[in-house]
């Protein structure tokens, strides 16, 4: 072989090499945040096993994650905007294996606790980095398909994840469940090292940049539907369990089945969602929010019956998939020359609004029915669908006439 027809054919591999590591990197960051996510979330399932143990930190473990992540992302991400992004991600990574196998040592609750801390720092620092990644791995025509696939850890950890935790706690305890989620944080940690490449930061993300992006009108409203249908979504899907015990009247076997039913239409709304937001981003947000809102709403009525609650499962596991990948695509449109400070607002608001949710959805619940939370989170999304009526019309009477492809204002 010449050294011409060598070099023709080196040409000829190398952007497929180059593709293939980049997609091997699209998952690697993917499994950073499957591993976040379900150590997030893991507790849920764990709850009367560590409350034997450590009474009253059960709780805690669930909402505090939330709060400091969104106290963090924008204090994490500033201090850090000078170091190279993978280097930070392996940082987090390995700060998050060091929680899980702390947790599962822990003779104290306070380690439990503080390891829960160490949680909190970790998603606030890795989601931001992590999150808008894709258009660093992959070519431009691909970064909506790719941010579909690292999003596709948020029902990943949900159906795979916490399941299989909770599965591992039952049988050989909370603590086993634990180290095990340390142990493939471990692995994750070792993909990010090989097959991320280098990333310099390409802008430093500093406060006052952040500031700026709080003063965009775009910006603001990405925060205000985030805000509004986060809070619709948590508010109920934290107690579907209490609602399928006492209004469907649905055994503990049946509902694991609907819950992986509904975690199973998570994973093909996230696709469905990644595939479409480029290009029509009020239109997915949108038909997100109307198909929460219908499924929420009706729920009281048409969830008295196994089918009724399993079908609007399945549309609710559809359009909350979308949601992620949807809000991430809004607030990178609203800023896109600071993707990061992007990336970092979308964190703390969707982790703030979390645990927000959760704790109003359960202070109704104290003081009414489940019912009650399906019909007032179903409103709270009816409103996010008003409010992108309204800006629709705006823009239709407006200079631009129509919504047009990739754009969000």
């Amino acid at each position: 072989m010449s050294i011409t027809t060598a070099a023709s054919a080196y040409d000829q591999y190398a952007p497929s090499r180059a593709s293939l590591m980049g997609w091997l990197a699209v998952v690697s960051v993917m499994m950073g945040i499957f591993a976040i996510v379900t150590t997030e979330i893991l507790p849920i399932g764990l709850l009367t096993s560590i409350g034997s143990d450590f009474t009253g930190v059960a709780g805690l473990m669930m909402t505090m994650p939330g709060f400091l992540a969104a106290a963090a992302a924008p204090l994490v991400t500033a201090a850090t905007a000078r170091f190279d992004r993978r280097l930070m991600l392996c940082v987090f990574m390995l700060l998050l294996a060091l929680a899980n196998f702390l947790a599962a040592a822990a003779p104290d609750c306070w380690l439990v606790l503080i390891s829960r801390i160490m949680v909190g720092i970790t998603i606030g620092g890795f989601w931001p980095i992590g999150a808008g990644l894709a258009g660093r791995l992959v070519p431009p025509a691909l970064v909506g398909r790719a941010t579909a696939v690292i999003f596709s850890a948020v029902p990943l950890g949900s159906v795979l994840g916490v399941p299989v935790g909770t599965l591992i706690g039952h049988f050989a305890g909370w603590r086993t469940a634990l180290t095990v989620m340390g142990v493939l944080a471990v692995g994750v940690l070792v993909m990010l090292f090989v097959f991320v490449p280098s990333l310099p930061p390409t802008q430093s993300t500093r406060l006052g940049v952040l500031g700026s992006m709080l003063r965009s009108a775009g910006t603001r409203f990405a925060l205000l539907l985030t805000f509004l249908i986060v809070m619709a979504h948590f508010a109920t899907y934290t107690y579907v369990t209490p609602f399928l015990e006492q209004v469907t009247h649905v055994s503990g076997g049946l509902i694991t089945t609907f819950l992986l039913l509904y975690g199973a239409a998570g994973i093909l709304g996230n696709f469905l969602g990644g595939a479409w937001v480029a290009r029509y981003p009020r239109s997915v947000f949108g038909l997100a929010a109307g198909l929460i809102a219908g499924a929420t709403l009706l729920l009281p009525v048409l969830g008295r019956w196994n089918a009724g609650a399993v079908i609007l499962l399945i549309v609710w596991g559809i359009a909350y998939g979308a949601v992620p990948v949807a809000s991430q695509t809004w607030f990178s449109k609203a800023a896109p020359h600071t993707p990061e400070a992007a990336s970092v607002l979308f964190t703390a608001s969707f982790q703030a609004t979390i645990s927000a949710g959760a704790l109003a959805g359960g202070i109704i619940l104290d003081r009414t029915s489940p019912s009650t939370v399906m019909l007032l989170g179903g409103c709270t999304a009816v409103l996010m669908l008003l409010v992108i009526g309204a800006r629709s019309v705006e823009r239709l009477t407006g200079p631009h006439g129509k919504e047009r492809s990739g754009t969000c204002e």
